[in-house]
Formats: structure tokens, C-alpha cells, sequence
């Protein structure tokens, strides 16, 4: 029961998405309120990557400029729905301070590598040491 309620959660969240882009913000807006009450019938969380998609205080699919509006600041992005005006804050970064990426963010590049001082020699010709 619990993988049918995320599959079913993950359709209706698509096709919320799917509306939305035919400017069907109602539509879209009950598809996020139907995948919600699954979640809550069955006590299964709606997925991070998922959640990040609409507001949790009105349900409004998120599409940026028209219904949310995205800041970024200092290690953080700050989302404020347009239509409610509920404001949700994500930490960007580990605890630890190594600036990881947040869950959802697939697609974006990755980061560029840093050569440490042992790979730098190796392409002026030097010939490595073994040990």
C-alpha cells in the first residue's frame, strides 16, 4: 500500500505540474491537495524532492515569477508564495560547511575541481614517485 500511495502521489504531483504549465493553477492546486490527502490516509511522507514543489500552507504549485518567488542569500534560498505569502527557508550546504548541493537539485553542474599542488606538478612533466 505504501509504494501505490508514493506512485500515486508522484503522478498527481505531475500532473499538477503539467496544468500548471497551461495556466490551470485551480487544477493544479487540487492534483497537490489530492497527493497531500494520500500521504496523510496512508502515513507516507511526501517525497524532499517532491515537497519542494508547492506551497505547504496553500497548496499552490510552484512555478517561478507567477506563484513563488526565489532569493537566494548567504548560505540559503528563501521561497515566498505569491498567493498566500507563506515564507519557507532551505539551509544550502551541510552542517559542516562544505556547501553540498540540496536534495532536487538534479541537472545542475557540478562543481569545478580545484587541482591540488601534487596534480599540478604531474602537468608540468614530472614524473610521479612511487612509494
Amino acid at each position: 500500500m505504501v509504494s501505490v500511495a508514493r506512485d500515486r502521489m508522484a503522478i498527481l504531483i505531475g500532473r499538477a505540474e503539467e496544468v500548471s504549465r497551461n495556466d490551470q493553477a485551480d487544477l493544479a492546486r487540487r492534483y497537490v491537495e489530492l497527493a497531500r490527502r494520500i500521504g496523510t490516509r496512508y502515513n507516507v511522507r511526501i517525497p524532499p524532492a517532491l515537497k519542494d514543489r508547492f506551497c505547504p500552507g496553500c497548496s499552490t504549485f510552484f512555478r517561478e515569477g507567477l506563484t513563488v518567488r526565489t532569493r537566494l542569500n548567504s548560505g540559503g534560498r528563501t521561497r515566498t508564495c505569491l498567493r498566500c505569502g507563506r515564507i519557507r527557508r532551505q539551509r544550502l550546504g551541510s552542517a559542516s560547511g562544505e556547501g553540498s548541493l540540496p536534495p532536487g537539485t538534479e541537472g545542475l553542474p557540478e562543481p569545478l575541481a580545484v587541482p591540488t599542488a601534487e596534480e599540478e606538478e604531474l602537468d608540468e612533466g614530472e614524473e610521479p614517485e612511487e612509494g
